[in-house]
């Protein structure tokens, strides 16, 4: 997934952020004037949460997690799953041309 991030828009910030004690890593967070988007890794799936996913076309549906009552979306990626990489990507140029719109 990182790959695509990039592929998508190449000055893409990756941070690790909120490190918890428990854990030696950070969430990896990706930023480009302004949030994107956070990754976790659980046991059997990758979970990318976009901060203003309620705000972005999502017409090939990769929005399959929903967060109640804000503005974040969340993708689901199970293990061994595929997910539409050029539908991925037009998501991260939509999170980064809106958060543009905003400054």
């Amino acid at each position: 997934m990182r790959a695509l991030i990039r592929e998508a828009d190449p000055d893409v910030v990756e941070e690790s952020k909120w490190i918890k004690a428990s854990k030696e890593t950070g969430t990896p967070t990706w930023s480009h004037d302004g949030g994107i988007c956070t990754g976790e890794s659980y046991k059997s799936i990758v979970k990318l949460t976009f901060f203003k996913g309620a705000s972005l076309k999502d017409p090939a549906k990769l929005f399959n997690s929903s967060l109640d009552g804000n503005a974040r979306r969340a993708i689901d990626i199970h293990e061994g799953e595929e997910i539409d990489a050029t539908a991925f990507k037009a998501l991260i140029r939509a999170a980064v041309a809106l958060n543009m719109d905003h400054h």
